[in-house]
């Protein structure tokens, strides 16, 4: 399993920052924010699958464009939008709804082009090879992470998440973690807004890493455009066991 970076970031401005977008293989993304254009149209054409973790714009920006760009590329084949019941109905309500977008649920008639399938924290999907769990967030709006498995190893995602005590002792049984990617939204001198929003500042997450036991190498995302530098020399100085890196765009993992 291969897991391209097409966007890690928090907002968008400059050089590379996209935002939060993961190509596992050929078939399978990981959220869809506007990392996803990074990718040719035969690339987008090749997805299956796609697993959100919520439905705030910055991780689903490119999906309404996606169904409509590949419909018809793809023989009729859906692309099947993994996410929790809450965020399917989120999609259905107000972006699929003929207002926003059409309702690729319905169209075309014959064979529509997305496909909803329910996931909650604690279920799983797997083709076999790959095995995608969903985890448990603390966020704003109804959020999972995911855990990624492949033959090699796995990696974890947070997705947008704040103290979260349930999170930690999943990812410590998770003997082959070689990845961890948690976002670190604001810096320290914005920790009120963080608490607020359900995200995490370095000195959230410095508390929050007391809880991982593991030995998986740390990155972090969802950095505010802006205050990167800021965001970064923070994290540096944290005295937590692992030294969080920033996650950047285009880095690969082979699991």
């Amino acid at each position: 399993m291969k897991v391209r970076v097409l966007g890690c970031s928090g907002g968008i401005g400059g050089g590379h920052l996209r935002t939060t977008a993961f190509l596992v293989d050929h078939d399978i993304l990981i959220d869809a924010g506007t990392g996803v254009a990074e990718l040719s149209l035969a690339e987008l054409a090749a997805i299956d699958h796609v697993f959100l973790t919520h439905a705030h714009l910055d991780h689903i920006a490119c999906l309404p464009l996606l169904l409509d760009t590949v419909m018809d590329r793809r023989d009729g084949r859906p692309i099947t939008v993994h996410a929790p019941q809450a965020v399917i109905d989120t999609l259905a309500r107000h972006i699929f709804n003929w207002e926003v977008w059409p309702d690729f649920a319905t169209i075309p008639a014959a064979a529509p082009m997305l496909c909803y399938a329910p996931i909650e924290a604690g279920e799983a999907w797997s083709d076999g090879a790959r095995h995608v769990t969903a985890l448990p967030a603390e966020h704003t709006v109804p959020t999972v992470g995911y855990h990624l498995a492949g033959t090699r190893g796995s990696l974890v995602f947070t997705g947008d998440t704040t103290r979260n005590p349930a999170l930690w002792p999943l990812l410590n049984a998770i003997a082959d973690l070689r990845v961890l990617v948690i976002e670190c939204a604001f810096p320290n001198r914005e920790r009120q807004l963080a608490e607020l929003s359900k995200h995490l500042c370095p000195a959230l997450l410095a508390e929050e890493l007391v809880h991982y036991a593991g030995g998986a190498e740390v990155f972090v995302t969802h950095l505010k455009s802006g205050q990167i530098e800021e965001t970064m020399a923070e994290l540096e100085s944290l005295a937590v066991a692992v030294a969080p890196r920033m996650l950047r765009h285009n880095q690969a993992f082979d699991l």
